[in-house]
């Protein structure tokens, strides 16, 4: 029992080693101090003397609660420890690791023709996205040029993408505050554009549609009238929000002014995405560090002024109307030509030409049996997903599976700014606050 925390030894079951909120007084100041969020970064030279910084709150006076992991509002499975004096938050921590899947690991195992299926599982709200980052890293090691009606493809069917993923965070807060026909709503304008995902790849989820080389299968007759029938639906559906949500009184009075956060702390905690974007920086890389077709396509940067949750909610909800915009820009730009390379070393022969040509069936034999081979080196491509900067590093050996894959998940680095967030609030305030960060789990713990 000597080897056990005392914690677990008097009968205390979730401990959880150091991610786990200590009391009070078993806290540093140093750590009390970090997870306070006091002072994020000091300039070069500066020192900070703890002596200055008062902690003393009486423990008798406070209690340390458990929200989640199993609870709707915190998507699932993230777990929050509070430290409560009355209803006001002074401490919190995010404690994270309920949902490993092992997916970077497990590419080490897989071939680069089957990464796809593998990384699309991982923020399952924004699956494409995914699988795009993964692509554009292999393309890059492999010194492949996409044809420019995949480069299309992927942008068009991303930026669907991201307006089922806005549509989501939307419609998962409006039902955690009690506006449970914004839910209904929601889903509803999701349905639309999953509708159209299945038409294209198949299915409505995970699609394993972005291959290295281009796109699985060229886009279905037809599908100009169904991106043009979306959006002219959504165009018309969202003067609706404005009148159910944001001229709502009481859905603006539980979002604004909660949950604030600095550009200071947003740009130290490595936030990107929405919540760096609603403190006033104007930071998108499908801008900055333009990729796929961006260059071409004429579209705005949504930003905010406080920082709180009601700038985040509003930036997603004119982002739809920015991405139906690309959308529609982009029905008359997809060029015809091919949709993934025609190197047979990398992407399958068409299936008509199997039971043609023998040389087509052993190219096809071998590609799924053996795959193919990246050159040595290591690479990291960095995309606009709804929650963030999502990236991909990897690392080729010259073998046909990579040698290490890692991804920069948004949610996982977002979810940083949960205590400077919650600091000082209301514990009801918790739960539009988490909901105003859209984390996904699955993007969370990989």
């Amino acid at each position: 029992m000597s080897d056990v925390p005392t914690t677990i030894a008097n009968g205390r079951l979730t401990y959880e080693g150091a991610q786990e909120l200590a009391p009070r007084a078993d806290t540093p100041r140093q750590v009390l101090q970090e997870e306070l969020g006091g002072v994020l970064r000091l300039a070069e030279g500066n020192v900070l003397d703890l002596q200055d910084v008062d902690y003393e709150v009486r423990e008798d006076e406070t209690m340390i609660i458990n929200m989640g992991p199993q609870h709707p509002s915190t998507h699932g499975v993230l777990r929050l420890m509070l430290e409560l004096q009355g209803e006001n938050i002074l401490r919190s921590k995010p404690v994270v690791g309920y949902l490993h899947t092992g997916m970077e690991k497990t590419a080490e195992e897989l071939m680069y023709i089957q990464g796809s299926t593998n990384v699309t599982r991982m923020d399952y709200l924004s699956p494409f996205f995914n699988e795009l980052a993964y692509c554009l890293a292999v393309e890059r090691l492999l010194g492949v040029e996409v044809p420019p009606r995949a480069t299309w493809i992927r942008t068009l069917l991303c930026e669907l993408n991201r307006v089922s993923s806005h549509l989501v965070s939307i419609a998962t807060m409006g039902t955690e505050l009690g506006a449970t026909t914004v839910m209904i709503v929601g889903f509803r304008e999701r349905e639309l554009i999953l509708a159209f995902f299945e038409k294209v790849t198949g299915l409505r989820m995970n699609h394993n549609y972005f291959r290295p080389g281009g796109v699985a299968a060229d886009l279905p007759d037809g599908w100009r009238d169904d991106v043009r029938a979306i959006c002219d639906t959504l165009d018309r559906r969202l003067d609706q929000y404005n009148t159910l949500v944001a001229q709502q009184p009481l859905f603006h009075q539980r979002l604004a002014g909660v949950g604030a956060i600095t550009t200071e702390q947003a740009i130290a905690l490595g936030c990107s995405g929405p919540i760096l974007r609603s403190t006033g920086v104007p930071a998108d890389l499908r801008r900055d560090q333009p990729y796929l077709a961006y260059d071409d396509l004429e579209f705005d940067v949504i930003v905010g002024s406080e920082g709180d949750c009601w700038d985040r909610f509003l930036i997603r909800l004119n982002e739809i109307r920015e991405s139906i915009h690309i959308a529609r820009q982009i029905l008359d730009l997809v060029p015809a030509g091919d949709f993934r390379v025609q190197d047979r070393k990398v992407t399958p022969p068409p299936r008509s030409r199997i039971d043609e040509s023998m040389e087509a069936l052993i190219h096809h034999f071998k590609l799924f049996t053996e795959g193919f081979r990246v050159p040595e080196g290591e690479t990291y491509v960095a995309i606009e997903s709804p929650r963030g900067e999502l990236g991909c590093y990897l690392v080729s050996e010259g073998s046909n599976k990579p040698y290490r894959l890692h991804i920069r998940a948004p949610s996982f680095t977002n979810l940083q700014a949960l205590p400077p967030m919650l600091r000082g609030g209301l514990i009801a305030d918790a739960v539009p606050v988490i909901a105003s960060i859209d984390p996904v789990m699955g993007d969370v713990d990989r």
